[in-house]
């Protein structure tokens, strides 16, 4: 149980020196570039209303 516990302790430590090392391109980025009207209602702006 002891040698499971270490084996797995030593690839999740790799696998996080390995995911800070790489990092994922820009293409796969989910937050939205520009602020659409359904995107401006999940952050509470009334997109009916005209700006001043």
């Amino acid at each position: 149980m002891l040698k499971i516990f270490i084996s797995l302790v030593c690839v999740a430590t790799l696998a996080i020196i390995i995911s800070r090392k790489f990092r994922i391109s820009n293409r796969y980025e989910r937050a939205p570039r520009t602020l659409t009207q359904w995107n401006a209602l999940d952050k509470g702006i009334d997109p009916t209303e005209e700006k001043q």
